[in-house]
């Protein structure tokens, strides 16, 4: 999948999470607020692409994530908080990139884990072998993941 594609539609779930969007168009225009350009037939993708179903959401109908989604979500997750319970790992800022140091050999699957988990402000990853690079698009979306990997450190007594 083309980079700007992945985060147009990390854009999208974090629009349909934060707040009811009813249709098509009003997801075109948050998206344009967003500084996205594109047409309907992209949105149309993306919307199927997604899995977006229509709820009851205060008290009018609007998208939401598929909870196969939010389970795949929540298990990516705790993949995550089991292998910082396994290996140590060291978080480091570095702009808008967050550095995960850890033992060789263990940055792939942390890597994948994260994706796994499809947290919508990590915009991409980067796994080395001993080293992933997490990407944001501005420093409160790197701290809250920080924050998070801190919390998910914590409750296993790493």
């Amino acid at each position: 999948m083309e980079v700007m594609k992945q985060v147009r539609q990390r854009a999208i779930r974090d629009l349909v999470e934060q707040r009811p969007i009813r249709t098509q168009q009003e997801l075109a225009a948050a998206l344009r607020d967003r500084g996205f350009r594109t047409t309907q037939a992209t949105i149309s993708r993306d919307v199927a692409e997604l899995g977006l179903v229509k709820v009851s959401r205060d008290g009018t109908r609007a998208y939401a994530i598929p909870p196969r989604l939010r389970e795949a979500d929540a298990s990516g997750e705790e993949r995550v908080r089991l292998l910082m319970h396994d290996v140590p790992v060291e978080l480091r800022d570095a702009g808008t990139l967050l550095v995960l140091k850890t033992l060789p050999g263990s940055a792939h699957p942390l890597a994948a884990a994260i994706d796994r988990a499809r947290w919508p402000e990590v915009v991409g990853s980067i796994a080395g072998d001993d080293t992933v690079f997490l990407a944001f698009g501005d420093r409160g979306s790197l701290g809250r993941v920080r924050r998070r990997l801190e919390e998910l450190s914590q409750l296993t007594g790493s």
